[in-house]
């Protein structure tokens, strides 16, 4: 398949070999208690690179151990967690694949099995073990974010996307459907996404100059409006991409004309696309190599996310290319069967029936 999906995308100073990324994909269960990710992680991503990807960005990993949004959740506040990663970024660079880390704070969401309590901009409603973040705390946190970017780089990474959106702590503090504060943190639009350009100018400071810093914004945060408004803000800061996704709620969704034949998520992309001067990365159901070249000839994103379906089938790109059958998700039902535990997903392992409900 010949398409400008396929040809090469500089970033910064960085040249992608294409425009397929491999978003950020939990995989529970394949990173231990300490917050290190284990060797079949590392081959997985190793695989993904040499399927084709022009650039991988690791899953979510937190910046602090307090901060995780499950106890088997990857790291990057220690240098054992920081060494582990160096050994996946250096097989994925071999195999010619860019590689990025996603910082990720859980904020509200944060699991009650590594925290007592939950911090965020606001006590969560729903949660009586959460509670407002301090200044002092919101400080250190930062600085988190910063200690881990850094580590990102010492590991051999070629840049890290710092985690706004899907309802985690920079998606809540830039949202009012969370952020409730009545300080300058929370009353205007620009102290609530104070913290996330304090996050990028640290890290732009301490990191080299072609180091790579994108954002996973939440697009309905609360609305579409708002996330390009804030979309309009992160590009002034040296920013290098948008990855554009979901805010963490169900509501407020946009609207999407009834011809327009994706998901909302990439209808808010191609929306962000119009308005900013960096690079755009679409997600969510994309899914075909016809379907992801659509969107990039046709000027609705620089770059496509292809997740799933490159976690069931590892050359993807490779296949694309060369007009081959891909091996795609198969959307279990009432819920992704990998998301619980990578082993039971039936496109990959094809186990019996009975083995993939244990």
């Amino acid at each position: 398949m010949e398409s400008k999906l396929f040809t090469s995308f500089q970033i910064r100073n960085t040249l992608l070999r294409n425009r397929v990324v491999m978003p950020p994909m939990v995989n529970f269960g394949w990173t231990g208690p300490d917050g290190v990710i284990t060797e079949q992680l590392a081959t997985q991503y190793e695989a993904i690179a040499k399927g084709g990807a022009g650039m991988i960005i690791a899953e979510a990993t937190c910046v602090m151990e307090e901060g995780r949004v499950a106890p088997d959740q990857p790291g990057i506040w220690n240098d054992t967690q920081r060494d582990a990663w160096s050994r996946m970024a250096a097989a994925c660079r071999k195999q010619g694949a860019v590689t990025l880390l996603q910082l990720h704070h859980a904020g509200l969401k944060t699991s009650s099995k590594v925290a007592a309590e939950a911090l965020g901009p606001s006590p969560d409603p729903k949660n009586a073990s959460s509670r407002a973040l301090t200044p002092g705390e919101i400080l250190k946190i930062r600085d988190a974010f910063i200690s881990g970017a850094l580590r990102a780089e010492q590991a051999g990474f070629n840049g890290i996307e710092i985690h706004g959106a899907h309802g985690y702590l920079l998606n809540q503090f830039a949202s009012t459907y969370y952020n409730h504060r009545e300080d300058e943190l929370g009353t205007t639009p620009e102290g609530r996404i104070r913290l996330s350009l304090e996050v990028i100018r640290g890290i732009r400071k301490a990191c080299r100059p072609d180091f790579i810093i994108g954002y996973r914004l939440g697009a309905n945060s609360p609305f579409l409006d708002d996330g390009i408004r804030i979309a309009r803000t992160l590009q002034e800061e040296d920013l290098d991409y948008l990855h554009v996704s979901h805010g963490g709620n169900q509501e407020n969704l946009p609207q999407v004309p009834e011809d327009f034949p994706y998901t909302w998520m990439v209808w808010s992309a191609s929306a962000v696309k119009k308005e900013v001067r960096i690079p755009v990365i679409a997600v969510n159901g994309v899914k075909t190599p016809e379907r992801a070249a659509y969107l990039v000839e046709h000027d609705m994103c620089d770059l496509v996310s292809i997740g799933r379906d490159q976690l069931t089938d590892y050359e993807w790109v490779r296949k694309a290319m060369a007009d081959l059958p891909i091996n795609y998700c198969i959307a279990c039902k009432p819920a992704c069967k990998r998301y619980i535990k990578p082993e039971r997903c039936p496109a990959v392992y094809r186990q019996p029936a009975e083995q993939q409900q244990r």
